[in-house]
């Protein structure tokens, strides 16, 4: 479900009301761990973090007017996502989160190759995504993508 919405605060007005604390509080959590470097901007119908172009130039390698999208959140029809290119790029990452994982939740973590799926907002391990935050710099990932995405 992609947002026409300009801005993060009428995205999360277009959230249901159920989940808008959730939400709120998972993007609260994004911005007090990620490192500096990092924007927050509406992006593909979701609030996204990026590398901005005045640190990357260059851009997505499919669309370089747009910023290197690093993770982003997004209320779905039945989830909130937790969207993370770190994750998919950097095998010890995805292996120290799964792990963790077991640890901050009771249950099964729902994850395809970069999105983590919570069906209910009282299951986000807030604390575990702050520390996934911190894992990964902007030079990390502008490393990361051009070793792994970029041909």
């Amino acid at each position: 479900m992609q947002s026409k919405a300009t801005n993060v605060s009428e995205y999360i007005i277009e959230i249901p009301e159920e989940r808008q604390q959730a939400f709120s509080k998972l993007r609260q959590t994004i911005l007090e761990n990620i490192p500096k470097g990092f924007e927050e901007c509406m992006i593909y119908g979701m609030v996204g973090y990026v590398v901005p172009h005045s640190i990357y130039p260059k851009g997505y390698h499919c669309d370089p007017k747009l910023p290197l999208s690093f993770t982003a959140i997004a209320s779905q029809k039945n989830f909130i996502a937790l969207y993370h290119m770190g994750i998919c790029s950097n095998p010890k990452l995805l292996e120290w989160f799964t792990s963790e994982f077991a640890k901050h939740s009771k249950k099964k973590l729902d994850m395809g190759k970069s999105c983590m799926r919570f069906k209910k907002p009282e299951d986000i391990p807030f604390e575990l995504i702050g520390e996934l935050m911190q894992k990964m710099t902007v030079e990390e990932w502008i490393n990361a993508y051009e070793s792994v995405f970029k041909k």
